[in-house]
């Protein structure tokens, strides 16, 4: 299961406010594609299965769900969010990925 940062738990209850979609989760996901083999996605999502991992951060204001097949490829990983002059955005640091690309969204 990936771990949100407090950062990464913050920005994303902001997020969820701003959208008024407080019933809905932050789903991480893994899919085919990009220039390295397989591609981070994310998006929030009511629509949750039952074989899904769950977690929550922001004592509970913050569900994060994954489905069976990218959970293990997201074992260890965390989702970190930075706002700074050099960096700005959420990042995926995965210590399941053997390569990344240049543009740091794909991994193998």
């Amino acid at each position: 299961m990936i771990t949100l940062t407090d950062s990464a738990a913050v920005k994303v209850r902001q997020l969820l406010t701003e959208e008024g979609a407080d019933e809905l989760a932050l789903r991480v996901a893994v899919r085919p594609g990009g220039c390295s083999g397989f591609s981070y996605e994310m998006f929030f999502d009511g629509d949750i299965a039952a074989d899904d991992t769950q977690q929550s951060y922001e004592e509970g204001a913050v569900k994060v769900v994954v489905d069976p097949a990218s959970a293990q490829l997201l074992e260890g990983a965390t989702l970190d969010y930075k706002d700074g002059l050099d960096q700005s955005g959420f990042a995926i640091t995965n210590p399941n990925a053997t390569r990344t690309c240049g543009c740091g969204q794909s991994f193998s």
